[in-house]
């Protein structure tokens, strides 16, 4: 009963001092310090924090405290949207319309951005409308078809 005890006191321990990283973190971004974001929340990324994926992945996007780099912008999205992070399916959808970081491909854009809207991502909406107006119907229905299948799969088949 002691071992379990302590086990679960330092699972809580842990917990907190990776919500305190999180918190931390949104704090050092707010200030423009992101020296601190990094140093905060590139190891709660590297563990599988979907929401420090998310905004690291924002740095590299936007090249705000590293060198800008679309790829890496993307590796971390990938890694925030296979665990359901909206805003990260979102961004996904963008680097794929404008091909940022990837070869520029509609179908997989719409598909992010309808991943996107079915978790609650307030942008989504208008990226579809803005999206469907450069693809064709045939286009549009096999994009809907890769996000059934994608959120069918729990995001393995995306």
């Amino acid at each position: 009963m002691k071992k379990i005890m302590l086990i679960l006191a330092i699972t809580l321990t842990a917990n907190m001092a990776k919500a305190d990283d999180l918190s931390d973190g949104w704090a050092a971004k707010d200030n423009g310090d992101y020296a601190t974001v990094l140093n905060l929340w590139k190891p709660l990324a590297e563990q599988g924090n979907a929401e420090a994926q998310f905004v690291l992945g924002n740095l590299y996007d936007y090249g705000e405290g590293v060198n800008q780099d679309y790829r890496e912008a993307v590796r971390l999205y990938r890694l925030a949207a296979d665990q359901g992070h909206a805003d990260a399916q979102h961004n996904l959808g963008l680097m794929y319309a404008n091909g940022w970081g990837v070869l520029q491909d509609n179908k997989k854009a719409h598909m992010w951005f309808n991943i996107a809207r079915s978790n609650g991502s307030y942008w989504a909406d208008d990226n579809i409308k803005s999206i469907t107006q450069r693809m064709t119907p045939a286009d549009i229905s096999k994009a809907q078809d890769m996000a059934e299948r994608c959120l069918a799969s729990n995001y393995q088949d995306c």
